[in-house]
């Protein structure tokens, strides 16, 4: 079976939780995780609680009211 991210767009990926380390939107993965289950976060205007959730280049993140895209700087 093939994971949804991979079918949109082959490339890089970069996990939920460590994009929001990343941004800077989290200090830690615990607290990443806490907030990713809690329900938080919006991946692509659908809220997401998987924190391991695969993403791709061009996945918008709704964090609160900031909005975030995924772009190639995130794999780095």
């Amino acid at each position: 079976m093939t994971d949804d991210a991979t079918a949109r767009q082959p490339g890089p990926i970069i996990r939920l939780d460590d994009f929001l380390k990343c941004r800077g939107v989290v200090a830690t993965g615990g607290e990443a995780k806490v907030r990713i289950q809690a329900g938080e976060v919006c991946l692509n205007g659908e809220r997401e609680t998987r924190r391991r959730k695969q993403l791709v280049i061009g996945d918008v993140i709704e964090w609160g009211a900031e909005i975030l895209i995924v772009n190639e700087t995130d794999f780095d």
